[in-house]
């Protein structure tokens, strides 16, 4: 598996394994609990989760997932607006971390931006990492404007947004800026949503090209992007294989033309897309 590093000089892979949806419904669980751990055993040692999915169910699927394996992951949760203040954030990563079965985060981040300042949320994110509990911090769903505001931007470990061929606003001017300022992007949702963005016929044909799959030219496709690395989410094995086998894909000019005449690039600045 290829990997990315971070500030700090740790490497990541670049596609890890998200967790949006999963922790809802417990006839579920002993799947998503396969799944995350199939996957960390393919290379996809990064899980994403958040306090917010599942209400922490999402937290507790990882915690069994990667009981006797906490080593082996990198592990990011991220923190609701409404608890990301100077109290509420210790708060908040305390009940993380009891869900998750573990005592520290690799990475935590802010979920979206609410009503405390981000200096506030950046003073509690370092005190936290002071005292061991996090490794290193970072955002989510923050635009150029945000990302300037923060008042460490250099310690910001990463943005994630959402990224895929249908919704790449972020080419004009927010990718950009990260790559400029060597803070690399994570982007969630990275095949769409309910699976149009896989059944489009520009994905179909040049994965017909490859003798691979629609899924694998989406990672492949934004895995393109210089300091970028993809957390999908799938609890099908076949579906986890798909995932993980993406890294070896390189997609030509022809490949890229074909997916640009389909979802044209940005010509001009546009809010930041979130789901």
């Amino acid at each position: 598996m290829r990997t990315l590093r971070l500030h700090d000089g740790r490497t990541v892979p670049v596609i890890g394994q998200g967790t949006w949806h999963m922790g809802e419904r417990p006839a579920e669980r002993a799947r998503e609990v396969a799944a995350l751990r199939l996957g960390i055993e393919l290379g996809m040692t990064l899980i994403d989760t958040a306090e917010m999915y599942g209400e922490g169910g999402a937290e507790e699927v990882v915690g069994e997932a990667i009981a006797n394996r906490r080593e082996q992951v990198f592990l990011v949760s991220k923190v609701y607006p409404h608890n990301a203040s100077r109290r509420g954030i210790p708060l908040a990563c305390e009940r993380s971390l009891r869900r998750l079965r573990c005592d520290y985060l690799d990475l935590y981040l802010l979920h979206w931006r609410g009503e405390y300042p981000l200096a506030e949320t950046v003073e509690a994110f370092e005190q936290l990492k002071a005292a061991g509990r996090i490794r290193a911090w970072g955002v989510s769903n923050l635009d150029v404007a945000d990302l300037q505001e923060l008042p460490d931007g250099a310690a910001c470990a990463v943005n994630q947004v959402l990224y895929n061929p249908q919704a790449r606003g972020i080419e004009f001017d927010l990718l950009p800026w990260c790559q400029a300022h060597t803070m690399p992007l994570m982007a969630y949702c990275p095949l769409g949503q309910g699976g149009p963005l896989l059944r489009h016929s520009a994905l179909l044909e040049v994965a017909r090209r490859h003798g691979v799959q629609p899924a694998q030219v989406a990672l492949a496709w934004a895995l393109r992007q210089p300091g970028v690395l993809v957390i999908p989410k799938a609890v099908e094995p076949a579906h986890v294989h798909i995932n993980a086998a993406a890294h070896d894909l390189r997609l030509t000019a022809e490949d890229l033309a074909l997916i640009d005449a389909a979802f044209a690039p940005p010509r001009r600045a546009q809010p930041l897309q979130m789901v």
